[in-house]
């Protein structure tokens, strides 16, 4: 019999036992439910941001993901906060957890509508008893294609959205672009894949791509308020919504902590855990790769990423059930800090220097005093890339991504917003974890559980079409069309973070406006 908190995996008397696996299985979840574990030292190690006071009875904005007052700061560089700081920075949520589930509620229409109901009832109650995020509580829902397929297979009763009996995938969101150029339509929501770099762990197998229901994002700088939101949507009680779920995974993890000078948790708690590599993160980065990530010229505003903003990306403008929607692809990746800081194995000093890693997180040829963490470099173009790469034989990461990732022309949105030529299309949200790969799943033989603590990163990101996160993704392996590529092994130390980055577990959502977050499409039913 296994102590409480040890590995995961099922011993000979549990597997020859379904009601007892059960029984255990329910039980984990309950404690992973009510306690954070790790992340619980974070709120007594780190004093939360500070933040601008949320104007009483202010209407929050249609988009869930949004952040009605994100904080930002002028970097000098160090990753703090400076006067003489010149590089504008986002400070997200301390904590950001994800809770993915699916669903334990008959496929009809009653019982759809009265789960809509019930959840939006317990999300609205939450909302007033919270203010939005980061200060309050986030709370975002996103739908995966197996709900849709499954729960919405036709919608009964018209509607100036849709005609009665339109059947799914027929009422999900269009890709026009991808549609144009493939010759037939291709919907916004499309399932996971995987890429040439993709390479799991050693002994993991094949990344996972989930068939999750639902995901789940909790955001705020304060455990109290998301431990209080999780038990109110995942709680067994009455007024509850724990009832319509069964809980798959939960994801828990944080970001930041450095700029106001003081120790980041990426730092802290890496030592703290005793990660390999750990004692080389720069003690302010927010992330444990040692650079900053939320850098405001490389985050698209909120309306960007939307599904119906950028005209002539999908059909959602100016009518669609899901305007004020998006796409938000969800991954689990494990960091190999230790190759990262020249620390691995004999041979393997693949990146033994900062200006190694410099140049594989931006590009070759940047040249920045040694030791920066905030880095602004110019936007580069696919002419750039592949000239950098005859000179160097190597690119970076996030200059790789940039040809699609950004608009290469100047776009007047559907809004009447002018957006210069090099704006991001993408708003990321991912954040640090010690979670291996999850703090709790269901199936910890499947996911390859450990109570191990490993770094890793569970990356989400918001954009308008699951094909614009492919090509983003591809563009990380060097691939910018079905001809033109960079001609590199895909785990190449040449090739971006590829050598030292391993994704598990992947799966894309749709996001619906704030308007249709619970159960999106029910009341069509009948």
């Amino acid at each position: 019999m296994k102590e409480e908190g040890e590995k995961g995996m099922p011993d000979a008397e549990e597997s020859a036992n379904p009601s007892r696996r059960s029984f255990i299985a329910a039980a984990t979840l309950g404690v992973a439910l009510t306690s954070a574990g790790i992340y619980e030292v974070i709120d007594k190690l780190i004093t939360p941001p500070e933040r601008a006071a949320v104007e009483a009875n202010k209407p929050v904005p249609p988009e869930q993901y949004a952040i009605p007052t994100p904080r930002i700061i002028m970097d000098d560089g160090t990753g703090v906060a400076s006067n003489n700081g010149t590089i504008p920075v986002l400070i997200p949520p301390l904590h950001n957890h994800v809770i993915t589930a699916t669903l334990k509620i008959p496929a009809n229409a009653k019982a759809l509508q009265e789960a809509q109901h019930h959840l939006e009832s317990v999300i609205q109650g939450l909302e007033k008893r919270f203010p939005p995020p980061p200060i309050g509580l986030g709370v975002v829902v996103a739908w995966g294609l197996p709900y849709f397929q499954h729960y919405i297979p036709s919608l009964g009763r018209s509607s100036h959205f849709f005609k009665a009996r339109t059947r799914y995938p027929d009422y999900l969101p269009v890709d026009l672009i991808t549609s144009k150029e493939r010759g037939r339509t291709v919907y916004a929501l499309q399932d996971a894949r995987t890429y040439p770099s993709d390479q799991p762990p050693a002994g993991f197998g094949q990344v996972r791509l989930e068939q999750n229901h639902v995901a789940v994002l909790l955001r705020s700088d304060s455990l109290d308020n998301i431990m209080e939101g999780t038990n109110a949507l995942f709680g067994a009680r009455s007024g509850q919504a724990g009832d319509l779920f069964m809980v798959t995974s939960i994801r828990r993890g944080f970001t930041g902590g450095g700029h106001t000078g003081q120790q980041s948790l990426a730092s802290k708690l890496a030592i703290e855990a005793g990660l390999p590599g750990a004692k080389s993160i720069p003690v302010h980065a927010p992330i444990f790769l040692g650079f900053t990530t939320t850098i405001k010229s490389a985050e698209s505003s909120t309306p960007v990423s939307n599904l119906e903003t950028l005209p002539g990306w999908t059909d959602q403008w100016p009518n669609g059930y899901f305007r004020y929607g998006t796409i938000m692809p969800l991954s689990h990746l494990h960091s190999d800090l230790a190759t990262w800081y020249g620390e691995g194995r004999a041979g393997s000093r693949d990146f033994p220097e900062y200006a190694d890693r410099l140049r594989a997180m931006y590009r070759p040829g940047l040249s920045v005093p040694g030791g920066t963490v905030t880095v602004d470099p110019p936007v580069e173009n696919e002419d750039d890339i592949f000239q950098r790469v005859k000179q160097s034989g190597s690119y970076g990461h996030n200059g790789s991504m940039q040809p699609v990732n950004r608009l290469q022309e100047a776009t007047t949105s559907n809004y009447g917003v002018t957006y210069p030529v090099g704006t991001p299309v993408s708003n990321r949200g991912d954040f640090a974890t010690l979670d291996n790969p999850f703090q709790y799943t269901s199936d910890p033989v499947g996911d390859h559980y450990s109570t191990e603590k490993a770094a890793g990163l569970h990356f989400l990101i918001f954009v308008p079409t699951t094909e614009t996160f492919n090509r983003i993704r591809l563009a990380m392996d060097g691939y910018y069309s079905d001809v033109k590529r960079l001609d590199f092994p895909p785990r190449s130390p040449k090739a971006g973070l590829n050598a030292v980055v391993h994704t598990t577990h992947r799966q894309n959502f749709l996001i619906p406006p704030r308007s249709r977050r619970s159960f999106p499409l029910a009341e069509f039913l009948s």
